[in-house]
């Protein structure tokens, strides 16, 4: 790509680039969609209704996806500084739910975007515009910032518009980061939604309701309308269009706890048991609806790189000089839940991730080297009565079983001299800051290092979780539910804030949903 001119702020791009900002589009919470008194010519005009975003911004590429209310192509005008340039990308069809997705690659880093994105119908005529704005890493020494969670409307807790929707991206959106992590459960496709919840003290939790959410889903109809649920929310829209997203898929998406070759003995389960085929049309309305590539587009020789393959989920992000993020999928690869101990290898990556985990994060020159992974490594979760759904196999002995994909990645990590590794999670519903120290470990080849848990943002709060010793897990901050699911009434939400300086020094922060600081620490990088 051209270089596109000289950095500017997002204030000023807005304000100077040219764009118009339209509102977004769809059904305000609480409320019925207004009859427009407009022509008809304008009213047939292509909206959108589940706003636009940016996906993956690495240094030099980034995604960009919107949904329209009919059939057309996407558009997007590029602007950074003074430079601006017409982009027409894929037709949105009902093939793909009316979304779309344009990759941008040949950015220059460290620059400040804004593309206002439309679709034009089959007459060439744009409807709605809105513009989505966001910077790439710099390959210099500069300052970065980013958020994570994960759990977002779950255990029936959805859009209360008496609260003001989903708070919580309002309290990350708040706090300026430059990209977002949501790291698994971007859905919770089994759990069913109704208009109210009577909490424990009699207070009434009353929830804006679609009919795609009232009931598991089985389709890709309703996979798909449990994405464009959570798109209804202003937070999230508001967020979305200022912050780029980097999506992780876990359980959720499809069904609590799931592994491929299961059939499911779930009564509410009447039209579908096999989770192979669920799993297949989940992950269809996820790569639909996150702002990650489009397989389809590698294989025109059309995608945006950064270690993205066709039909793969992990990948690693590049976000210049102080940061790089790897992003693991731990659903996909994964061997069947079990009771008791697995004493012989299984999987929770698979050996082709584990491979490319070591082998990337190994070339790595960023000063940090983010993980994020779909569940703690040293937690115990437990799949019904008898069986782990966690790698941790409530045994602090030597690795088995699934532990022993990740004692491969440690102690490669330590063989190989990696320094500044840091691992962020989501999945147990409460937030905590986890040392892993081999000093104090069943398996001791390995350097010590963080893990950090944050979320849900949107779901009911439980924890905390007992700890497998394998790897040497102390808890040095921990805050959960005051009893299990609780409502995020309570304020029990939390998401992770990173803040790296300019100097490399990075400070972690476990904020609740209000976006108060919990607990933070300050980490000094080693030197190579």
């Amino acid at each position: 790509m051209t270089d596109l001119g000289q950095p500017l702020g997002r204030r000023t791009l807005l304000t100077t680039g040219g764009l118009a900002v339209a509102g977004a589009a769809g059904l305000t919470l609480g409320t019925a969609p207004r009859a427009s008194g407009a022509p008809a010519l304008v009213s047939r005009r292509l909206t959108l209704p589940s706003g636009v975003q940016s996906g993956d911004v690495s240094t030099r590429s980034a995604v960009l996806w919107a949904r329209s209310s009919g059939p057309g192509r996407l558009v997007a005008e590029v602007v950074s500084g003074r430079k601006r340039r017409t982009v027409r990308g894929p037709w949105a069809t009902g093939r793909s739910d009316l979304t779309a997705k344009i990759p941008l690659r040949g950015l220059a880093p460290g620059r400040e975007y804004a593309v206002e994105l439309a679709f034009e119908d089959e007459h060439g005529r744009r409807g709605e515009r809105q513009v989505a704005t966001f910077r790439t890493g710099s390959e210099r020494e500069e300052a970065t910032s980013f958020v994570w969670t994960g759990d977002t409307c779950g255990q029936g807790w959805g859009i209360n518009p008496d609260l003001g929707g989903l708070v919580g991206y309002a309290a990350m959106h708040q706090t300026h980061p430059d990209f977002f992590v949501h790291a698994g459960d971007t859905i919770y496709a089994d759990g069913p939604i109704s208009e109210t919840v009577t909490e424990p003290d009699g207070q009434v939790w009353r929830n804006l309701v679609t009919p795609e959410v009232g009931k598991v889903a089985e389709t890709l109809a309703e996979f798909r309308g449990r994405h464009r649920y959570t798109l209804l929310d202003d937070n999230v829209r508001a967020m979305y269009a200022e912050v780029p997203v980097v999506a992780q898929w876990d359980d959720h998406e499809t069904t609590n706890n799931w592994w491929p070759g299961e059939v499911l003995e779930d009564e509410r389960y009447t039209q579908e048991s096999r989770v192979d085929v669920l799993a297949a049309r989940a992950r269809r309305a996820w790569q639909e609806y996150m702002p990650i590539a489009d397989p389809r587009a590698h294989r025109r020789g059309g995608g945006h790189g950064e270690g993205f393959a066709p039909a793969r989920i992990y990948r690693k992000i590049s976000r210049g000089k102080h940061l790089d993020v790897f992003c693991l999928d731990m659903r996909t690869f994964k061997d069947p839940n079990t009771p008791g101990l697995e004493k012989e290898r299984t999987h929770i990556l698979g050996a082709e991730q584990v491979a490319w985990l070591i082998r990337e994060v190994s070339r790595s020159t960023a000063t940090w080297k983010v993980i994020s992974a779909d569940m703690p490594l040293g937690l115990v979760v437990p799949d019904g009565e008898v069986n782990q759904e966690s790698l941790a196999n409530r045994d602090d002995g030597a690795p088995l079983g699934k532990e022993l994909e990740i004692a491969e990645v440690l102690s490669s990590f330590k063989r190989l001299g990696v320094r500044n590794t840091l691992w962020i999670t989501a999945d147990v519903h409460y937030c905590a800051a986890h040392r892993y120290d081999p000093s104090r470990a069943g398996f001791t080849d390995f350097d010590p290092f963080w893990e950090f848990v944050a979320g849900p943002i949107a779901a009911g709060t439980f924890g905390p979780n007992a700890l497998d010793g394998t790897f040497g897990p102390e808890v040095v901050f921990a805050q959960a539910a005051d009893r299990p699911n609780q409502s995020p009434r309570a304020g029990n939400q939390f998401f992770g804030h990173c803040d790296i300086g300019a100097d490399g020094r990075m400070t972690v922060s476990l904020r609740d949903l209000t976006g108060a600081v919990l607990w933070s620490t300050d980490l000094e990088p080693e030197p190579a």
